[in-house]
């Protein structure tokens, strides 16, 4: 949300695209838990982000109103009950730009990661706190390939996070010829620089830095944690 309000419009376009393509999939899984049909779901979907970026929707938005998380999914309840909008989504392309969302597979993949007994909001809140994982996950695996550690990263990314099942550093040191204790020392800063870019994910979605914790506090909630 900070970078969405950039001085120059098109770099609020393009930070406010990259949010959407990151961010689509909760707005589909609480399109799905509310009754749409997958086809229905999916087109909703890509109707309401293409609506946004076609309007030039963020850059006229209210800080005040919340965080891009609650507000994306208040500004997605009102689009789905707009009839205007239900009627002429199938023309959504005419006049507003093209977007392509990784979609294949959508419906296999909100039957695996959607547990049935969470509600619509809870759901939404719940895929929002992992794809902001996932995306600042990403983020560092590309960073480790970039630097010739992309062996490293694949034994060790299920300890960055916490989640226990990881390799034994012993063991990751014998396969890649290190010692264990210069495992701990890569982890240790892996594990920093994952905070790091998660914190700077959370950052896009807020209306100020001051908001982070507060935000980080929230998600960690929402998953348990």
């Amino acid at each position: 949300m900070i970078a969405t309000r950039a001085t120059h419009p098109e770099q609020a376009r393009q930070a406010l695209e990259r949010l959407c393509r990151i961010y689509w999939f909760p707005l589909y899984a609480w399109a799905r838990r509310q009754g749409h049909q997958p086809a229905d779901a999916e087109d909703l979907t890509q109707g309401f982000i293409l609506h946004l970026l076609g309007n030039r929707f963020f850059p006229d938005a209210d800080p005040a109103r919340g965080r891009f998380r609650s507000y994306l999914l208040s500004s997605f309840r009102h689009y789905l009950s707009n009839e205007h909008s239900r009627a002429t989504r199938q023309k959504r392309g005419a006049g507003r730009p093209s977007l392509s969302l990784e979609t294949p597979g959508i419906e296999e993949r909100y039957q695996r990661e959607s547990p049935a007994q969470l509600s619509p909001d809870q759901l939404y809140e719940r895929r929002w706190a992992l794809t902001v994982i996932a995306t600042a996950l990403q983020r560092l695996a590309q960073e480790a390939e970039g630097v010739g550690h992309a062996a490293l990263f694949e034994l060790v990314q299920d300890s960055i996070t916490g989640d226990r099942g990881g390799l034994p550093y012993a063991e990751v040191g014998r396969r890649l010829g290190m010692s264990e204790g210069a495992v701990a020392t890569a982890v240790h800063r892996l594990r920093w620089r994952y905070r790091e870019l998660f914190r700077e994910e959370i950052a896009h979605t807020v209306s100020s830095l001051e908001e982070v914790d507060a935000e980080v506090r929230h998600l960690f909630q929402v998953l348990g944690g």
